[in-house]
């Protein structure tokens, strides 16, 4: 039967050809007369622009009309061109003037169309103007159709086509018949648009035979059938022994494949060029690719992290080489999705039936989840060692406050005492007056961080009041004048003025304030052209669902942030300097979030970094503590 279909569908294409040969054929017949009649019509076209020309002439002519008709050069150029005769009328239709061919054309040697009919003619007319563009007359130009086409370069068409003009009584007025050469194919007339009654006939001289007109075609197609028919008898004999070995091959393959598909080890093949030749399920999976997309691929591979592609590549050529270690190694990949994935890969050499080394296996496990495991361990003994460290420095810091009370209560009493007997004293000098004024304020002053640490550490009730945070931010300033002016910083207040103040805990709040400006001044500190230390306060007013509030802003010019967030600079015993403990700026943020608040870090406006808090505003006005 395929044979048959096989014979049959070479008939019908043979057919076909033939078909399309004489449409094509036709097309070309339509295409040619087509040619024919638009170079005659062209030809006509520029004639009768010529007699247009020598009309808008005639009414510079003087003299006798005929004799100057004559002797214009493009009525001369026109009867040694084609026309036989030229009359001028004037508008009463009176001739004026006429001039005449003297000799008849020479008809073109290299051309084949013979005249067979004389006399047929035609003529063109073009009209006679003055100079104010009114008609006086008309000029005609009587022609010879005989003598247009034989002036026509038809010799391209001669070459192809038995070429004839014919009248419309059916004389032929020209042709290129020829005893010599006949055509074989069908003639087409094509009706010429630019004559009255005349018909162009073209007959090719080759036309395409068909197919059937072959017997040896037709032996050629018999053959055919009958060599296919063998060779189907022979293909199904041997197609059943084909099944019958693919079946049991199939049966094989799935059982493998099944196999592979079920194990939770990603497998892959690769030759030894490296090329990706087989991959399983599992494989697949773990990098998010279909096999589709990573069989016959290179390195580097799509699942290669994009920053590790170098130190991938060195180890990828060292295993094609066969320096793979046999007990494995671990390695990181990227999954389609972005998100990174460790593996342990193991490769074992890939040999054919022949022992013929041709590639390299490989055993991929995903570790990730051990991975995670392992660094969740790390990190949570590391969260407990930490934690250790800060109850000890709870502990520690609680025996020192308790400590330290003591001898600060007395420092106080002694200086307060010392600085009353100086008063009473007379001729002291009152610079000393004022140094022991500080040192009884200062003392003062550390009594009551130390009993502020010894609060928070007993865990008991923070003692809050109302306070003026411009207040705070001065003494503060105070105390840290002198580590700003060894920094070569320059220090800029921008203090709102504000008569209502904050509810807040105002050691602790100092405490906030000062760490924040030692920060700057050693963020801002051996800076070129020194630095500068910003600190400023402005009101926020309420949305109707939060009080209005005062922010406190801490501005330097040094190096910034760096992509540093908050978080991380706030992480237990992380710090950018060198001998900082790394607790300075989480104790700050647990203060202000107990104060209802929150710390903002980001970077400054023309660089720098910036810190900043906000405290809701009491209703009453802000009311100093004594000192």
């Amino acid at each position: 039967m395929l044979a048959l279909v096989f014979v049959v569908m070479m008939a019908s294409w043979a057919e076909f050809n033939d078909r399309q040969s004489q449409k094509a054929l036709h097309e070309t017949l339509v295409a040619d007369a087509l040619s024919v009649e638009a170079q005659l019509t062209a030809r006509q076209d520029m004639e009768k622009l010529r007699l247009g020309e020598a009309a808008n002439r005639l009414q510079l002519l003087a003299g006798d009309p005929t004799a100057a008709l004559t002797r214009m050069p493009e009525v001369v150029a026109g009867l040694d061109r084609l026309w036989n005769r030229l009359v001028w009328l004037d508008e009463n239709n009176r001739v004026v003037a006429r001039a005449e061919r003297k000799a008849p054309i020479a008809a073109n040697v290299s051309e084949e169309l013979r005249i067979q009919a004389i006399g047929q003619a035609d003529h063109y007319v073009a009209p006679v103007v003055d100079a104010q563009g009114t008609n006086r007359g008309k000029l005609l130009a009587r022609f010879y159709i005989t003598d247009l086409l034989q002036s026509t370069d038809l010799v391209w068409l001669n070459r192809r086509y038995q070429v004839s003009f014919v009248s419309e009584l059916g004389e032929v007025i020209a042709t290129t018949a020829s005893a010599a050469r006949r055509p074989l194919g069908v003639m087409y007339g094509k009706p010429l648009s630019g004559f009255k009654d005349t018909t162009l006939q073209l007959t090719p001289f080759d036309a395409p035979e068909s197919w059937t007109q072959h017997p040896k075609t037709l032996a050629l197609l018999g053959g055919l059938l009958l060599l296919g028919v063998a060779a189907s008898a022979l293909t199904r004999h041997e197609m059943r022994l084909v099944a019958c070995a693919n079946a049991e091959t199939q049966t094989e393959v799935a059982w493998r494949q099944s196999m592979e598909d079920s194990v939770l080890v990603g497998l892959r093949a690769r030759d030894p060029d490296g090329r990706v030749l087989y991959v399983n399920k599992t494989l697949c999976d773990m990098v998010g690719y279909s096999s589709a997309e990573l069989v016959g691929l290179k390195p580097p591979l799509p699942f290669w992290p994009a920053d590790a592609v170098d130190d991938m590549m060195a180890r990828n050529l060292n295993t094609l080489a066969g320096g793979a270690p046999r007990a494995g190694f671990e390695t990181r990949w990227c999954h389609r999705d972005g998100h990174l994935i460790d593996v342990m890969i193991f490769e074992s050499r890939l040999v054919n039936a022949h022992g013929v080394h041709i590639g390299w296996m490989g055993s991929i496990i995903d570790i990730s989840e051990r991975k995670r495991l392992e660094e969740r361990d790390r990190q949570h003994g590391e969260a407990l060692a930490q934690h250790a460290r800060l109850n000890d420095m709870g502990l520690l810091a609680s025996e020192l406050s308790h400590e330290l009370n003591q001898p600060l209560t007395t420092i106080l009493s002694y200086s307060a005492g010392l600085n009353m007997s100086l008063k009473q004293l007379p001729g002291v000098d009152a610079d000393d007056l004022v140094a022991m004024g500080e040192i009884v304020r200062h003392a003062g002053k550390a009594g009551e961080i130390v009993n502020w640490i010894r609060r928070q550490a007993s865990r008991s009730e923070p003692v809050r009041a109302a306070c003026d945070l411009n207040a705070v931010i001065a003494d503060v300033l105070k105390l840290r004048k002198r580590q700003v002016l060894l920094a070569n910083a320059r220090l800029v207040t921008e203090l709102a003025p504000c008569t209502v103040g904050v509810i807040a805990d105002r050691i602790g709040i100092e405490q906030v304030v000062s760490n924040l400006v030692r920060n700057a001044a050693d963020a801002v500190d051996g800076q070129e052209g020194g630095g500068v230390i910003v600190i400023a306060t402005r009101l926020l007013p309420g949305d109707g669902q939060t009080a209005e509030s005062l922010q406190v802003i801490v501005r330097d010019n040094g190096p910034g942030l760096r992509g540093r967030t908050l978080d991380m600079l706030c992480t237990t015993f992380y710090s950018t300097k060198s001998d900082g403990m790394g607790l300075g700026l989480g104790i700050c943020r647990t203060i202000i979030e107990s104060h209802g608040g929150s710390l903002v870090a980001e970077d400054a406006p023309g660089g720098g970094a910036q810190f900043s808090f906000a405290l809701p505003l009491v209703a009453a006005p802000a009311v100093k503590e004594p000192t």
